[in-house]
């Protein structure tokens, strides 16, 4: 599956769209990557925040759980949940059809846009994974 240009990347498998300036700050959605779906591999379960929730930048915002394992959800960045994709919670599958766009988890108004520079390119996170695999 091929990614979008226009993503950021976490080390710990979130994808991040930086959407621009929204009411009061940056907007950015958050969802996992194809490679994340791939590793955890039969969905059952998710838990996401409700709307309105603080997040702090590389602490667990929620779970998602396979018939294999439970992964924690880092948040990418610090700032408020300003909607969370409940479709998500009654359909996981659009978590394995489409990771990068019906998949997104939630949308994080950022408290600071310098935490931006943080995140990984695609070439930084296709390198992170081929670390993984070896």
């Amino acid at each position: 599956m091929s990614r979008p240009e226009d993503l950021k990347y976490t080390s710990t498998h979130e994808w991040v769209r930086i959407d621009g300036d929204g009411d009061g700050g940056n907007i950015v959605t958050v969802g996992i990557t194809d490679y994340a779906v791939e590793q955890l591999s039969d969905l059952a379960f998710v838990d996401l925040p409700e709307s309105g929730a603080s997040v702090t930048r590389g602490a667990s915002f929620g779970e998602i759980e396979s018939t294999k394992t439970v992964a924690e959800l880092m948040a990418p960045v610090s700032g408020e949940i300003v909607e969370v994709n409940t479709e998500i919670v009654e359909n996981l599958e659009l978590l394995s059809l489409t990771p990068f766009e019906a998949g997104w988890l939630v949308k994080i108004r950022a408290a600071d846009p310098e935490e931006f520079s943080s995140l990984l390119g695609e070439e930084q996170y296709d390198a992170q994974i081929k670390s993984e695999e070896h």
